[in-house]
């Protein structure tokens, strides 16, 4: 009975989030009330309550739910000794994490909602160096990267690893934006692995 108990109230938690998702990504995070997840979620407030403190922290379990998983697959594509040029591991890493985004409906909406639709504001000011994080430590590991490339030689001469990972995060970042804020993103979405392609050319030796 007990386990019986505990998968019901983590079905529950899961519905929560589920619902949660869907009402700050309809609605926007600022305007968007715990009253509004119960009812998504067919749970009454205190359900709410109970499995989450406040709106902040069921945030972040919407967040961490795709966060989480989609930064330890790039980190195990980045750190992979399947590559033998780490050159190669970092365009993989990319390709694969927009290849994602068009195949998994539910990591689009999340950074939808992270991108477009919360205003890091009020309670949530504090918030906005937490959702940075997955990006840091990419730029991190991009950097280790790009180190292991300088000191096997394939990394062009002359190009500062810290100094190309921060490019390359921005490029990464900035071609998510387009995708994300872009109605019409089709002829952008096929030409994704040949502009990440040429993004890593200028990088090889």
């Amino acid at each position: 009975m007990a386990r019986k108990t505990k998968e019901e109230a983590q079905l529950t938690r899961q519905q929560i989030i589920d619902a949660a998702r869907a009402v700050f990504h309809e609605s926007g995070v600022s305007r968007s009330s715990l009253d509004a997840v119960a009812r998504v979620a067919g749970v009454t407030r205190g359900a709410v309550y109970w499995h989450f403190k406040d709106k902040t922290e069921l945030f972040h379990a919407v967040r961490e739910e795709v966060s989480s998983p989609l930064l330890a697959r790039s980190h195990a594509i980045l750190d992979s000794g399947d590559y033998a040029d780490p050159l190669d591991a970092v365009e993989a890493a990319i390709v694969d994490f927009f290849r994602i985004l068009e195949d998994c409906p539910t990591l689009r909406q999340v950074l939808e909602i992270l991108i477009l639709r919360c205003e890091y504001v009020d309670d949530f000011v504090d918030v906005k160096a937490e959702v940075m994080q997955p990006a840091f430590e990419f730029n991190e590991r991009v950097a280790a990267a790009y180190r292991r490339a300088a000191a096997l030689g394939t990394l062009r001469p002359g190009l500062e690893p810290e100094s190309a990972a921060r490019d390359t995060l921005a490029f990464t970042t900035g071609l998510l934006h387009l995708l994300l804020g872009t109605r019409d993103a089709n002829g952008i979405r096929e030409q994704v692995p040949a502009m990440v392609s040429a993004h890593l050319a200028l990088r090889r030796r």
